[in-house]
């Protein structure tokens, strides 16, 4: 489904098919195609941090379940967190990134109304923080990289969650990888809301797509709080600094995966190789510092908010 800032595009779009359909000059049709693709860059090029947002969560951007099909291979996932259940909020196994063996984790969201029922529009309860919790001590055990997809609005805050100590197993997860002795490597795919992002998300080397979004409030809960009106919220969406660029800056991430104009759905191959690539390059620079690992991950965020 096409953004409200993307009417033009799709207009230009529509030009194109018609004109295709009644046969008329290829050079016609090139010619709006360049028009076209002139203005997809320049409009996603100017995006503002609320546009931004609306990109992040369209309905037909990349999933985990898209990751594991086109960058991973031999992925066996595991289930449970030995102490309740198995939260289907966060998923995770063992998969081959090209030649590396490698523990991937992430968020998982749905595509349809029972897919995200399912797996609770990927708002994870503590049973999925300790599930993580649990493949990344076992990474540890096999030595294996561990690699983590963030996207996710939230941990879940419902009362059961708080019941079973939601808050704990968030915090207990950012303990344990602050020192957890093999690579972490972090990447925010889509929205990395709050907590329930953090809860996967403490990396040696954080990363993000370029049209992602992280944050630790929504920009609806910020304006809800600050102005008690939700339709603040782009004006919250520019305060809160959630472009991977503003924090890119910062220096709360440590590099950006660039997305084409039009976003990761609209380019999904392209995305995808780029992923990998960028993956691959890490995972086996970080093997090779392995014995420094934790001091280099707590010198890292020990840096993050200093000023220059």
């Amino acid at each position: 489904m096409p953004l409200e800032f993307e009417k033009d595009i799709i207009e230009l779009d529509d030009q194109i098919a018609k004109l295709e359909k009644k046969g008329t000059s290829p050079a016609k049709c090139k010619a709006l195609s360049r028009e076209r693709d002139k203005l997809e860059e320049e409009t996603y090029q100017s995006l503002t941090p609320w546009q931004t947002v609306q990109v992040a969560r369209h309905e037909d951007r990349p999933l985990i379940k898209d990751y594991i099909q086109n960058v991973f291979s031999e992925f066996v996932e595991l289930h449970g967190d030995r102490c309740f259940g198995d939260d289907r909020g966060i998923i995770g196994g063992f998969a081959v990134l090209d030649d590396q063996r490698v523990m991937l984790i992430g968020h998982q969201k749905g595509r349809t109304v029972e897919e995200n029922v399912a797996c609770n529009f990927g708002m994870a309860n503590p049973d999925g923080y300790r599930k993580a919790l649990r493949l990344m001590k076992l990474a540890e055990k096999f030595h294996l990289p561990v690699i983590c997809l963030v996207d996710t609005p939230g941990a879940y805050p419902g009362i059961e969650a708080e019941a079973r100590g939601q808050a704990e197993a968030i915090a207990r997860n950012l303990t344990e990888m602050a020192v957890l002795e093999t690579p972490i490597i972090a990447v925010v795919t889509g929205e990395g809301g709050s907590g329930g992002a953090l809860g996967i998300g403490v990396g040696d080397v954080n990363l993000m797509l370029s049209y992602s979004v992280y944050s630790v409030i929504s920009p609806e809960g910020c304006a809800s709080i600050l102005w008690r009106d939700a339709e603040k919220s782009p004006e919250a969406a520019e305060s809160l600094k959630l472009t991977a660029g503003s924090l890119l800056e910062l220096g709360v991430i440590d590099g950006i995966i660039p997305e084409p104009p039009g976003g990761a759905h609209r380019h999904r191959d392209e995305v995808m190789a780029s992923v990998k690539d960028t993956l691959l390059a890490q995972v086996r620079l970080l093997k090779k510092g392995r014995k420094r690992i934790v001091k280099k991950r707590m010198e890292k965020y020990a840096k993050i908010g200093l000023t220059k």
